[in-house]
């Protein structure tokens, strides 16, 4: 994904983080949850992969 901006947003629910992905040109959002222990670069990236799969999918 060419230099796109992506915005995150984390919000804990117990023992699970929810993270949104969003693209700020197409709105596209992509969310994925993880344990609270996982590092939050980890979750960050799979949030990334994903939202990169739908992305080319469009």
């Amino acid at each position: 994904m060419a230099e796109r901006e992506v915005l995150f947003e984390f919000a804990r629910m117990g023992a699970y983080v929810r993270v949104a992905a969003i693209d700020a040109e197409t709105g596209v959002e992509v969310v994925v949850m993880g344990p609270a222990s996982a590092l939050r670069a980890d979750l960050e990236r799979l949030a990334l992969q994903k939202l990169q799969r739908r992305l080319a999918d469009k």
